[in-house]
């Protein structure tokens, strides 16, 4: 239940600091977890980022002072985190589908976004495999881009799209997705569709090579058409595997997804049998 209690400390320590200068940095800090695997955990155990979180919870609560109090609309803004009536207004329209000063003038609906709830039930008994594999240093040669964390899980298809689209898959075929976060940060990720790299070829204009450190990993196989049957295991691997994991904690800012040859199946990656894995550093606790 650890991974329970930090999320359940974490919704409350939201709570506590709604109108305070929060980052995803300093409420892993509050609740004593590694800032990169807390917005990776918040993410996958509550379908939501921390930034996305927390920026609907405010946008909730800006609308109801809107229709209780007598404040100021740029009093309001400023209370939650909002530099300028533009940038409240945007935001605020975005979420609400009406603008602040419509609140004000008329009785119009607004948009509740509840705080987050932890509710126990007894679930699990699924099957999910793995095993723990030691490999050495490897280097790759990939296309590279750096992306916030937040609609990552839609960026990066589009990224492999443009990938192919642009002619460069004739060059990186895309053995590999890379995701890199040396630092375990809060905001954005370096992710490369990569090949191994052969040292005694020139790397072509546009690519770059990065060098995967030696780690013990553990490998998640996967079966079934991108990006979904991936997007799921990668999602179970913090709901399922990690919570009870006794044994092994993440130990670095890598993820690595291997990719099988695409012309061995019928369909491609859209194939029902097609292969890939996802490899993530651990370490013994």
């Amino acid at each position: 239940m650890e991974w329970m209690s930090i999320i359940g400390n974490s919704i409350q320590y939201i709570e506590d600091h709604i109108t305070d200068n929060i980052t995803a940095d300093g409420i892993a800090r509050a609740v004593n977890v590694s800032p990169f695997y807390f917005q990776k955990g918040f993410a996958m155990l509550c379908g939501y980022t921390v930034g996305e979180y927390i920026r609907n919870r405010r946008l909730t609560l800006a609308g109801n002072d809107l229709l209780v109090s007598q404040e100021n609309i740029i009093d309001i803004a400023l209370k939650y985190g909002y530099d300028s009536p533009d940038s409240f207004t945007k935001a605020f329209t975005r979420f609400h589908g009406t603008s602040p000063s419509t609140v004000r003038k008329n009785n119009v609906l607004l948009k509740s976004f509840a705080p987050l709830k932890l509710k126990f039930s007894l679930e699990g008994g699924y099957l999910m495999d793995y095993k723990i594999v030691r490999k050495e240093a490897f280097t790759v040669i990939g296309n590279s881009k750096v992306f916030p964390y937040e609609r990552a899980k839609e960026n990066i298809p589009q990224f492999w799209q443009e990938h192919f689209t642009s002619g460069k898959g004739s060059i990186v075929c895309g053995e590999f997705g890379i995701n890199i976060d040396e630092s375990m940060g809060q905001n954005s990720f370096e992710y490369l569709i990569a090949d191994t790299y052969d040292s005694h070829k020139e790397i072509p204009e546009g690519f770059v090579t990065r060098t995967i450190p030696a780690f013990t990993w553990a490998v998640f196989p996967c079966k079934g058409p991108m990006p979904q049957a991936l997007q799921k295991i990668n999602e179970q691997i913090f709901t399922e595997w990690l919570p009870p994991a006794k044994d092994y904690e993440f130990a670095a800012g890598y993820c690595v997804e291997y990719y099988d040859d695409p012309k061995k199946y019928p369909n491609g990656t859209a194939d029902e049998n097609y292969y890939c894995e996802i490899w993530i550093p651990v370490k013994l606790k």
